[in-house]
Parts: structure tokens; sequence; C-alpha cells
């Protein structure tokens, strides 16, 4: 009969820590998003990486350079094309490295679906502007996630169609 209890134990536990971690993915909570960030940064984008920016692959790539060091880095991301460039969800707010690099440096370069794209003139902009990019389903995920805000970039050489 222990093993009951430590089933229960356990489930409780895990409610726990999950309604924790959702709770504070909602609210910007600095200890939750940044455990997160850590854990996508060692764990989730390696993998990612391997697939990322290629025909059919779920997230496309970002390479930057790091604001202090120089340094070139890949990170993975989901670009979303508009009619001049991309729309990129910010989960963690604009507190990411790859995002203060961008924005830092005026400029990155965009794999999406096979292809490289160079952008420019980055700007972290709510979600509502680029709401019509996004799937219904996407923006009640957004929603549940309390997701507001993005980051829009143009191709360099694009013509500008009415914005994102």
């Amino acid at each position: 009969m222990w093993f009951v209890w430590v089933f229960v134990a356990v489930v409780v536990v895990l409610v726990i820590v999950g309604s924790v971690w959702m709770i504070g993915m909602r609210t910007k909570l600095p200890l939750v998003i940044d455990f997160q960030r850590r854990a996508n940064r060692r764990l989730v984008n390696p993998r990612q990486l391997r697939s990322a920016g290629t025909p059919g692959a779920y997230a496309g790539i970002v390479r930057h350079v790091g604001r202090e060091s120089g340094r070139r880095y890949e990170t993975p991301v989901v670009p979303l094309p508009t009619s001049d460039g991309f729309v990129v969800l910010l989960p963690y707010g604009k507190r990411s490295d790859w995002v203060r690099n961008v924005l830092a440096a005026g400029s990155a370069t965009i794999v999406h679906e096979g292809e490289t794209f160079e952008v420019a003139e980055p700007e972290v902009i709510p979600v509502e502007e680029a709401n019509r990019e996004f799937t219904p389903k996407e923006r009640r995920e957004m929603r549940l996630f309390g997701h507001t805000t993005c980051l829009r970039v143009r191709r360099v050489g694009a013509e500008t169609q009415g914005g994102a």
C-alpha cells in the first residue's frame, strides 16, 4: 500500500511544479523564465539546430553576433514570413541574448525553409501588431502563456508593403 502513497506524492509534486512553471511563464517571473531559457539553451537548442532552417522544419535559425564578445551565434527560432520580412514571437521577452544581440547590431541573418535572408531594422512590437501573421491556434496559445511581444525584422532590400 505504500506504493500508492508514493505514487500520489509524485503526482502532487508534478502538479505543483507544473503549476508554478505555468504561472511563472504567464506572469514572466524572472526565476522561471531564466530557468527555462537556460534549459532550452543547453538541452533543446543544440538538438533543434540539427534540422532548423531546412525545408519543412519547425524552426528556422537566426544568425547573430554577440554584442560584447563579437562571436557569431546561431539560435533556433520560429520566424513567420511577412510581406517584407519576418516576425518572431518572444516568449521570454526581449531579455534573451539573441534578441539583445540583434537589437544592438541592427541586423542578422535568418535561415528559413532552406533559404537565407539578410534582415535589418529590428524592433520589438506588441503581438497585436502582428496578430494577422499567427493562426487562431497560435493566438490562443499566446494568450494562454501571456506572450506579449514579437521581434519584427525586415529583409534587406525588400520593399515595404504596408508593414507586418
